[in-house]
Order: C-alpha cells, then structure tokens, then sequence
C-alpha cells in the first residue's frame, strides 16, 4: 500500500465488534496498549467550528524536524484558512510487519517519536496501537481507529460541549507530496481505500521540492473528486530531511546533530540503532 516514510485479547463482544470493523482477525495483546489522549483538551475554545485531529502514518525510521514541522506548518494553515479547531495531532508508526528496508524495531520507533515530542509540544502524541499489529495495517484501516476511539464506535463520543451535548472529531490524515504522488503508482493504493481516506476524512499534504502538488490533484481523478477535503501546505523554509539520509550519515560515521532531536540523537546511539 502507501509508501509512508508512512494480540486483541477478544473477551467482550465490544474488542471482536472493533475488530471486525478494522477487517482484520489478527489478534494482539492490547494489555499493554492504551490509547493516548491526554494532550486532546476537554472543551473547544470555538465551539461553533469543527474539531480536527491530524494523523501522521509513517515509518519514522528515525524521527527527524521535518517530521516534526510538518504538523506546525499543518497548524498554521489549518488555523489561517480553515474552520476547524486543532485538538491534537499523532504520529502512528507502522508494524514490523511493514518489512522495510531501515526499519528499526518498532519499539524503538515508537520510543523515539515519543522522545521527539514529551517535552517540546503541548499537542503532539504518539499512538503506538499500528505498531503494535501483527500484520500490516492498511492507512484506511488506521484512520479507522482514530475515528474509534475519539469518536466511538457508533459515533457517541467526540469533544462535550458546554451545551452536554458532543461534536464529532474530524480526522484527517497528513501527508508528504511524494507519498499522495504514489496514490499514481500501480497496485499501490486500492481505489476503495483512496475514496475512504480522502472522501471520509481527508487529507493535508505537504508540498514537498519538485513535487507539483496542485498539477497532480488536477490529474488524479479520487483527489480532484474529492478535492474540498484535500489541503496543500506550502513550505515558506524548505525542509528535505529525510530518514534515509540520517541512517546513511549514521552508517558512515557522520554528525546528525542539528537534523533531529537530542534526545532522539542520544537514544539511537545508546541502542546503537542503523550502525549496520
């Protein structure tokens, strides 16, 4: 499916509805999962717009700024020209069973993605049920659970307004432009999970250097179809940090300070991630 650089434990029937609903009967032992929400705020500051949630699907392979950048530049776009109400934004990194070439560990992911934001955001979490998954996980199928569990699954939860009543969390997925450009590549993406990603919960893509994100939304028929829940962020500082670059420098022996976080930096050595 995309090229995101992006055991159940069925005791009630709620745990096998949820399953069954993902289209999956992989089981994985959720007693060590729990979703993350302490970052969403219980109340909207306008309740009169939309609440949104930005999902990032990746493999994060490490974690680097630009990771980071992306969800502060989707920040103030969303802030300057949309209606909607950023409640938080998550970095889901994918399962081992992704298979890609560079891929640590997903513990080792998912530990880092949460190194890159516990102290410098106020917003970002880090969801780690995808990596958690014995299979790999469609990006439809992980929207999916995000739309699970902020929104319940017969749509009873969202954000409680001050009314009592409660306003449904729209989620919406974020994207580099070279990833919405393999929604192209043959046998890549289903035409099914295109309409389900875009139709039901949209997308904020990135511009990314010699990607011409407008030409090809014109081009794509899903996208232009569904172009109102499509929105391009340009880069006013361009940034192409890119995961691969880092593991190469690691493996060559080269300084990667300044690219990602400390922390991140200090964690890859003392796991002495990407040496080989």
């Amino acid at each position: 499916m995309p090229v995101d650089d992006n055991i159940w434990n069925l005791n009630s029937s709620s745990d096998r509805q949820h399953t069954e609903a993902y289209g999956s009967t992989e089981i994985f032992d959720a007693s060590n999962y729990t979703f993350p929400r302490e970052r969403i705020p219980l109340q909207m500051k306008d309740e009169s717009k939309t609440p949104l949630v930005i999902v990032a699907c990746g493999s994060f392979s490490p974690i680097t700024y630009l990771h980071l950048r992306m969800f502060e530049m989707a920040r103030d776009h969303v802030l300057e020209n949309t209606d909607f109400e950023i409640m938080g934004g998550y970095f889901s990194p994918v399962s081992d069973f992704y298979q890609k070439q560079g891929l640590a560990e997903a513990k080792h992911r998912v530990r880092m993605c949460e190194l890159a934001v516990e102290k410098s955001s106020t917003w970002l979490m880090v969801d780690s049920w995808e990596s958690l998954q014995t299979s790999y996980q469609r990006t439809a199928i992980v929207l999916d659970h995000f739309q699970h569990e902020l929104n319940g699954a017969d749509g009873e939860g969202g954000v409680k307004l001050k009314n009592g009543e409660y306003k449904p969390i729209k989620i919406m997925l974020l994207a580099g432009g070279d990833l919405v450009q393999s929604f192209a590549a043959p046998d890549v993406w289903a035409t099914a999970d295109l309409h389900h990603i875009i139709g039901k919960y949209g997308c904020l893509i990135l511009e990314r250097t010699g990607s011409d994100v407008y030409e090809f939304l014109l081009s794509h028929d899903v996208l232009y179809k569904h172009r109102r829940n499509v929105f391009v962020i340009k880069q006013l500082i361009y940034n192409d940090i890119s995961s691969t670059k880092i593991r190469l420098f690691i493996r060559r022996g080269m300084s990667i300070k300044y690219l990602l976080p400390t922390a991140v930096i200090d964690y890859i050595y003392e796991q002495r991630l990407y040496a080989d």
